[in-house]
């Protein structure tokens, strides 16, 4: 039995999209209008959010920032008035720098934790009332939350980027053990390596590397499932979740010989 109702026909779904204006978002954007979605587009680059607008007729733009609690309520209120419902909100905003216990960054970590956690608590408030209204009265939605293997164990590098991955995975599966038969999906997406701006200043190798459009491909595959927990590639992701049970010096040696760190 699938964890969420199967998500295999998005015409005339109303999806928000947060986090789309580069990389895995603003690639999911394209493949769901492709299949018929009214898509929003939302993140702080207002200009990129209006280029895709503008090359994807019936999209539209409404930048917001993550960090700011009143902005996300505000545009959450904006898009129920004018669409009178929300099928699919997707949280995928994010930063990442890498960073080491050698040079650790407070303001740097505090600002992972600001976006990467508290923008997913702002979005989560502002749309779950109406969300599980909308599903309690007949018509389902779905909310998924843009999380990372990442979040799986520690990772060279990612000192302030993985807790808050690791965070949005446990919060995803506290709404979904909640949240779970009432008719309001929820998922989260751990994908692997993308090739996006974020990996962009990574300088070790990656295996398994994707590119954004393959990534938004395989989170489509997963919510025509059902999936809750959809994770990719799974070449290198299956790979990951069976090294969680090694023993900490077995895994931290094997960890640092795949990466040179």
């Amino acid at each position: 039995m699938p964890a969420n109702l199967p998500l295999t026909d998005w015409t005339g779904r109303v999806a928000w999209l947060v986090g789309a204006s580069t990389g895995i978002g603003r690639a999911l954007a394209h493949a769901l209008h492709r299949r018929g979605a009214t898509v929003i587009v939302s993140a702080r680059g207002a200009a990129a959010l209006q280029a895709f607008a503008d090359g994807h007729p019936g999209a539209q733009a409404l930048p917001v920032d993550v960090t700011d609690p009143a902005a996300v309520q505000a545009a959450a209120a904006v898009l129920l008035a004018r669409h009178g419902r929300l099928d699919f909100v997707l949280f995928g905003a994010a930063v990442y720098q890498p960073m080491r216990a050698d040079r650790f960054d407070l303001d740097i970590a505090l600002r992972h934790q600001r976006v990467n956690v508290e923008g997913a608590l702002n979005l989560v408030a502002a749309v779950l009332p109406a969300l599980r209204a909308q599903a309690a009265a007949g018509t389902p939605a779905h909310l998924a939350l843009v999380a990372s293997v990442a979040g799986y164990r520690a990772l060279p590098l990612a000192l302030a980027y993985g807790p808050t991955k690791a965070a949005l995975i446990h919060l995803a599966q506290s709404l979904h053990l909640d949240l779970c038969g009432t008719g309001l999906g929820v998922s989260v997406v751990n994908p692997g390596f993308v090739r996006t701006p974020l990996t962009a200043g990574n300088d070790f190798r990656m295996p398994a590397l994707l590119e954004p459009d393959e990534a938004a491909e395989a989170m489509l595959r997963g919510w025509a499932r059902g999936e809750f927990e959809i994770h990719f590639p799974r070449r290198f992701t299956w790979l990951l979740k069976v090294l969680r049970w090694l023993p900490t010096g077995t895994y931290e040696q094997l960890v640092r010989r795949a990466t040179g760190h």
